[in-house]
């Protein structure tokens, strides 16, 4: 008996240990991850993705910073990348565990914030702008105006996204500034446009993929893959480019320093970086990837989509989000502390 009972002891250790082989903690934007994908991860790999979903950089890096969260990957904007650097919260990757890095398009392998990719791999970039339901409104959509100074038929019906560093830098360009700007005479009147401009407001909401499609919502400041799947449930609903200057981002995937199930996550990154699993990516949340070749595996809407084209007359105003330091931050911090009272 002695015997049995030790035999099924190592034997439940041993399932157990293959258990923990198979599994793998992802902590992602919500309603960003495509369950194809997922499905089709597992099938190959028998690992299972359990995804946490979060809501912004600021919660993600909270929860990541305060230790013991047991996720093993998490998908940071390009601007706070280098704050999980700088934190030690990820680590540098293996790179001759990841054959597909050599995948990662040229203009996003260089990048300012990951110097050849060796901390990251691309997931999806777009833009930040502004979405409208062309019932409520007529006119020029391709302004911040939409949400700063709301026309008559938005007020009370405009949605902002509580994305500090978003707002605060669409705010700046539409005064004139640059992200990150420490001009204090610029920073005042970006403070005094949005305090101006928030009883103007209906939300600080996100969601807005089914808010704008049920009409719930008639205008806001959003992302464009999801004003995209608004568009294609609600044809009414209309992307613009803020003259005035407007957000090109980029979230990609990282190792966190503390992962417990790190070759199941080589695996998964090396898995994304594959053209056909990129574009499976992409073919649910809406947006452009980073990966080469992905283009070919796309839905044929998304080739023209206008809210993943940018127009010609617009590419130039579309500025990177950099990560703000020193004054700039104090600025944008004092400002959305203030906003959010």
């Amino acid at each position: 008996m002695k015997k049995l009972l030790c035999a099924t002891a190592l034997f439940l250790a041993s399932a157990s240990l293959a258990s923990a082989d198979g599994e793998l903690q992802l902590y992602n934007w919500g309603d960003y991850t495509n369950p194809e994908l997922l499905a089709k991860f597992e099938k190959e790999t028998g690992i299972k993705v359990t995804v946490t979903d979060y809501d912004s950089n600021d919660t993600a890096l909270a929860k990541i910073e305060a230790g013991g969260s047991g996720f093993d990957l998490v998908v940071p904007s390009a601007n706070y990348v280098p704050i999980y650097i700088e934190k030690g919260l990820v680590q540098k990757l293996d790179l001759s565990k990841i054959a597909n890095h050599k995948n990662i398009a040229p203009e996003w392998m260089d990048v300012a914030y990951d110097k050849g990719r060796e901390y990251t791999i691309p997931w999806q970039w777009g833009t930040t702008g502004m979405a409208v339901n062309t019932d409520a409104y007529a006119g020029d959509i391709n302004t911040s105006k939409i949400f700063l100074d709301p026309p008559p038929e938005l007020v009370g019906k405009v949605n902002v996204t509580p994305e500090m560093n978003d707002i605060l830098a669409l705010t700046t360009m539409y005064e004139g500034g640059q992200p990150c700007s420490e001009d204090a005479a610029i920073m005042k009147k970006v403070r005094d446009d949005l305090l101006a401009a928030k009883p103007k407001w209906l939300s600080m909401d996100y969601g807005m993929t089914e808010k704008m499609s049920n009409n719930d919502v008639m205008a806001s400041v959003y992302w464009n893959g999801a004003i995209f799947r608004a568009r294609l449930a609600n044809p009414k609903v209309k992307y613009g480019y803020p003259k005035e200057g407007y957000i090109l981002w980029m979230d990609q995937v990282a190792l966190l320093s503390d992962a417990k199930n790190v070759d199941n996550a080589y695996k998964f990154l090396n898995f994304i970086a594959e053209p056909e699993n990129a574009a499976l990516i992409s073919a649910f949340a809406r947006y452009a990837n980073g990966i080469a070749g992905s283009e070919q595996y796309m839905p044929a809407d998304m080739k023209d989509a206008p809210e993943i084209v940018i127009p010609a007359n617009m590419k130039d105003k579309g500025h990177f989000l950099a990560t703000c330091t020193g004054k700039a931050q104090d600025y944008i911090t004092a400002i959305w502390t203030e906003l959010q009272k």
